[in-house]
């Protein structure tokens, strides 16, 4: 059976990498439209239907058109949009866990989500 993601979160839904997905430009809780307009929630419903005729390639995530009627970005982001900076490297609560990680993971293996899965677990 053939699946499809819908979502309104291209970058996590890239590095989750589903078979297909179609992208809706509105706010996360969202995706299938604003509460209380079923007409435009068939419309995007529909239109992600569509995609399964539509998508040939493997992973590929394909735009929705769908206006969600106000930049509604800026004004989510000053309001719900708390989280720290995302950072390359592993961050760590402490010097301490920090040098845990090292000392059992090595310099270049610090970050438990980063070491490969042949490293034993405690």
């Amino acid at each position: 059976m053939s699946t499809l993601s819908l979502t309104s979160a291209w970058s996590i839904t890239a590095s989750a990498n589903p078979p297909r997905a179609g992208y809706v430009d509105h706010p996360l809780g969202h995706t299938a439209g604003r509460p209380e307009d079923p007409v435009g929630q068939c419309i995007i419903i529909r239109d992600a239907l569509g995609l399964f005729d539509s998508i040939t390639e493997s992973g590929a995530i394909v735009p929705i058109q769908s206006d969600w009627g106000t930049p509604w970005r800026d004004e989510a982001r000053a309001l719900m949009d708390h989280r720290t900076p995302r950072h390359d490297d592993p961050q760590y609560q402490t010097d301490a866990d920090r040098d845990a990680a090292v000392q059992r993971h090595g310099e270049q293996l610090a970050c438990a989500v980063c070491a490969p899965a042949d490293v034993p677990a405690d």
